[in-house]
């Protein structure tokens, strides 16, 4: 009995397999379970099995009733990002995350960790001790975010995960069901959260019909859009930010690059809205003008003092901000 033969396929037991048949007699009966049907199975059941039935059972509906299915629309640049802010928004109990492929599972994890989430990583490239560590992990809710490559959605059992997270869509409506399928188990009810960018929409229709029904789709560019900008923060189980997510929240927020426009051309038009901002005069400090955050002070002979991020040009005297550079004789500053 071969069960869950395609995952055997992509964890690479498939020369191992073979090896097990050569070593039986003729004379067997043999039986092949698997979600998916890829062409390397098929041609294993025609390599070993005698004229075998082909059984299909047909995929019941997703039942909407126990997941709540959600379609986030981004772009490539702003995936990680959203994903950060859908993380720290639905702060789940235990949540799966799901890449395409192992190299990306490995570059979204170190990046969540980066920022302070409390998350691992499993994919066939794990060795059976690793990944035997890592789920017991989870399971324990010592990890708040498993991030997980297809090969491990049918083998994950795990009470308490409310929350999938489909970082790349999946490419068949099987993987899909399985994916989600991890989540409102045991008559619970759960959250799966699918994000498209524009070259994933042949691949979102072709689950709405294998599913028979239409996603909830949120615009997560038009929503922050709305809502202005924002701190990311991380947050541990139970809603406790982490490391990265409290020097996130102690940071002032920086204006947006918007898309299409190259870091060159948006320094160049900070700079210009900086010249052109009117400074400030100090009162009681004749020919002085303090400098606010990133301005450009100008002052006579006993200059002023220059505020964070300035550059002071005072005369002789003045003294330099935070973050300024002293170019006068006699000026006190703390550069960086």
């Amino acid at each position: 009995v071969l069960d869950e033969a395609d995952q055997m396929l992509h964890m690479g037991f498939l020369p191992d397999v073979e090896d097990v048949i050569s070593q039986i007699g003729r004379e067997r009966s043999m039986m092949l379970f698997s979600a998916t049907m890829p062409e390397q199975i098929r041609a294993l059941a025609r390599r070993y099995m005698h004229q075998p039935a082909d059984v299909q059972i047909e995929t019941k509906r997703v039942t909407l009733d126990e997941i709540e299915q959600i379609v986030v629309e981004t772009t490539d640049r702003a995936k990680q990002d959203t994903l950060c802010e859908k993380l720290t928004e639905y702060n789940p109990y235990l949540g799966l995350i799901f890449c395409r492929t192992k190299i990306r599972a490995d570059i979204l994890v170190d990046a969540l960790q980066r920022r302070g989430f409390n998350a691992d990583v499993l994919h066939g490239d794990l060795s059976q001790q690793k990944r035997e560590q890592v789920m017991r992990r989870f399971r324990e809710a010592k990890i708040q975010f498993l991030v997980a490559t297809d090969v491990a959605a049918r083998g994950i059992d795990v009470e308490g995960v409310s929350h999938v997270f489909n970082y790349d869509i999946p490419h068949d409506v099987e993987s899909y069901i399985h994916r989600i399928g991890r989540t409102g188990r045991a008559g619970q009810t759960g959250v799966a959260i699918t994000f498209v960018t524009q070259k994933d929409r042949e691949f979102l229709e072709l689950i709405e019909r294998g599913i028979k029904g239409a996603l909830e789709r949120v615009n997560a560019l038009a929503a922050k859009d709305a809502r202005g900008p924002r701190t990311v923060r991380a947050g541990g189980i139970g809603g406790r930010p982490g490391a990265a997510g409290a020097d996130a929240e102690a940071r002032p927020e920086r204006e947006a690059r918007p898309e299409g426009v190259s870091r060159r051309d948006f320094a160049k038009l900070n700079a210009a809205k900086r010249a052109s901002a009117p400074a400030p005069v100090a009162p009681g400090r004749p020919g002085g003008a303090p400098g606010g955050a990133a301005g450009r002070p100008r002052g006579g002979p006993g200059g002023g003092a220059g505020g964070a991020g300035g550059r002071p040009r005072g005369g002789p005297g003045g003294s330099g901000g935070a973050g300024g550079r002293r170019n006068d004789r006699g000026g006190s500053g703390r550069g960086r």
